[in-house]
């Protein structure tokens, strides 16, 4: 360890304006690429910015006497923690791919158009991915399977795809939220310092009035609503019937991705195996249509349907109905489909790791810790600063675990109960991920949807709600609990120095190892 200190003590610790230099950059290039290519800034611009960013960071990062491979090694490591999310990713292209041509998603959609009365639609997207959310605990699961159709039986309504999309996330966060078989809900508690179950129960009393809230909105959002620009449903319905066998059994592949969800099974087997199942399902009952999509007539039968599958799965899947609009909603998927949205998450990650391993990061989080001179000022930084580390290091697990070493201690000082830092931690960390368009979680849900983050993000009203909630009620110190003297706290997780901040952080391997088993 001597031999290492004369190398430390090179490094000089970063002042304010270096550490906020690059987030101030990085979001002056986003606004810009927003402006100049709309929607379609996060299919590369954003990416590019993203990684010039990095360099930038980086040069700062040298400049305060951080060796290039550190800083480059901090770059791969922060990637590695989301190898399990991009295996995710694939795995949802390949199953939408062979949900279209299985007949799973036109099953559903000819359902939903047959008996989901249009004014209550809305309310009922939340309450089915709330219940199955809840059930499974995986909001990912959730909305990359059953989300994706409900959006697709919305726009055949004639409703609002960006509304659909934001009472899927509503009902799925909720659900996940509350659910003890959730990750987040489990990694929250776990680096905060309470136990499970204190943490469901504390944060239910936000929770369950945040998706109230929702609910009624979506209610009268529902009632108010006028379908228009959908399908002439008889005739989609006949077009459906026409092009695919409808029956239960195609419905087959959701029932195995439940049913492996709640088994725990990994997320991406769980998902490959729910494609696969529908791969099976297309040669079986749709034959014609796996046929049809191949078009090789040269090619023995068998060797065909091997081939639409496999084709399904890698490139996506192509409809031909006859009616313009439903061949839309019934084809795409295909894991070339989750390319860009794998590049942005690569790219943010690499940024926010750069930025942790320079200790930019950390001098960032310290004045908000430090100038926390209340209760309510603990509580309010502390969602501030998760909500940060959302937007710059792009990942939920990375915001949960850096947020929740960085305050432990203070709120022990302070004898505030554990449950407080984890609950506002759940509050903003976890329901603010989805809205960011370059977070891991963000970027997933616009690429398994179908629709843009920022065309979603002012109808995710239970996120948002939940948000406005943690805050509104740190601020009138509504729920505030303190450790009472003959409490014991529980004893903190190992740790160790990290990334600059001057607190003992989790190791980003920890992170990774959660990240490896994501929803």
């Amino acid at each position: 360890m001597a031999e290492d200190s004369p190398e430390i003590s090179t490094i000089r610790r970063n002042s304010l304006w270096a550490a906020y230099t690059p987030v101030i950059m990085l979001v002056v290039l986003i606004v810009l690429a927003f402006v100049l290519y709309g929607e379609d800034a996060t299919g590369g611009p954003v990416q590019v910015a993203l990684l010039f960013i990095a360099i930038l960071s980086g040069w700062i990062g040298i400049r305060h006497g951080h060796k290039p491979k550190d800083i480059f090694q901090g770059a791969i490591d922060s990637v590695t923690t989301a190898i399990g999310a991009i295996f995710i990713l694939l795995a949802i292209g390949a199953l939408i791919g062979t949900w279209n041509m299985s007949g799973t998603i036109a099953t559903l959609t000819d359902y939903g158009i047959r008996f989901i009365n249009p004014t209550f639609f809305y309310v009922a997207v939340v309450g089915v991915t709330a219940l199955i959310a809840l059930s499974i605990g995986s909001s990912w699961t959730v909305v990359g399977t059953l989300g994706a159709a409900l959006v697709g039986i919305g726009i055949a309504l004639g409703l609002s795809a960006e509304i659909t999309a934001g009472a899927v996330i509503s009902g799925a966060y909720f659900g996940d939220k509350l659910s003890p078989l959730s990750e987040t809900t489990n990694l929250t508690p776990a680096v905060s310092g309470t136990d499970l179950y204190t943490h469901i129960k504390l944060m239910t009393k936000r929770t369950i009035p945040s998706i109230t809230v929702a609910t009624v909105i979506f209610f009268f959002i529902g009632l108010r609503a006028q379908p228009e620009g959908g399908f002439d449903l008889t005739q989609a319905t006949d077009a459906i019937e026409e092009a695919f066998k409808i029956g239960i059994i195609m419905l087959l592949p959701l029932l195995v991705v439940v049913l492996l969800a709640i088994k725990k099974v990994q997320p991406s087997v769980t998902i490959l195996l729910g494609a696969l199942t529908a791969g099976i399902i297309a040669v079986i009952f749709q034959t014609d249509v796996v046929l049809a999509f191949v078009n090789e007539p040269d090619l023995p039968e068998a060797l065909a349907l091997f081939k639409g599958v496999w084709s399904a799965m890698a490139t996506g899947f192509v409809a031909d109905t006859g009616f313009a609009g439903l061949d839309d909603l019934l084809s795409g998927g295909g894991m070339e489909s989750m390319l860009n949205t794998v590049w942005l998450i690569l790219s943010a990650l690499a940024f926010g790791g750069v930025m942790a391993v320079t200790g930019q990061l950390g001098r960032i989080i310290e004045p908000l810790r430090e100038r926390a001179k209340s209760d309510s000022g603990i509580l309010v930084a502390t969602g501030v600063t998760a909500i940060g580390i959302n937007l710059v290091a792009a990942d939920q697990y990375l915001a949960i675990v850096l947020t929740g070493t960085s305050f432990r201690e203070e709120y022990e000082k302070r004898g505030l109960a554990p449950e407080m830092l984890s609950t506002t931690i759940e509050g903003t960390a976890t329901v603010s991920s989805p809205l960011i368009p370059w977070n891991s979680c963000g970027a997933y849900m616009s690429a398994s949807l179908g629709v843009a983050t920022f065309a979603y993000l002012p109808y995710a009203f239970f996120n948002l709600i939940d948000i406005a909630f943690t805050f509104l009620f740190a601020i009138l110190k509504i729920n505030i609990k303190h450790v009472t003297p003959d409490e014991e706290l529980p004893p903190a997780p190992e740790q160790v120095r990290l990334y600059g901040i001057d607190k003992d952080i989790a190791p980003i391997e920890e992170v990774g190892q959660i990240k490896k088993r994501r929803k």
